[in-house]
């Protein structure tokens, strides 16, 4: 069986691909808020993929809807927004 913190991996990563070639060179995003509905099991050795299509920008905070799918269809659902950093800002933040 699949995890849902592994969906939920799965789908943040969708949304990272999502916006990557737009944000500026110094840009990322990090996460602000999730809501995931994991509906389905995966049994093992199933394929997974996880889709994101933003749906509004409110100034730095983007939110997506994204899906997940096995081989047998939805196995989850829901909302991630995240927002956009200055990259070097941020990491100084913390600490690293």
């Amino acid at each position: 069986m699949l995890a849902t913190p592994r969906v939920l991996a799965l789908c943040e990563a969708a949304t990272v691909a999502a916006v990557g070639n737009s944000l500026e060179a110094n840009e990322t995003t990090v996460g602000m808020k999730i809501k995931l509905d994991h509906i389905n099991p995966t049994r093992v050795g199933c394929e997974v993929r996880a889709e994101a299509r933003l749906i509004e920008v409110k100034g730095r905070q983007l939110t997506f809807t994204v899906s997940a799918y096995d081989d047998h269809g939805l196995i989850a659902v829901g909302k991630v927004t995240r927002i956009v950093v200055d990259r070097n800002r941020f990491l100084d933040k913390v600490g690293t």
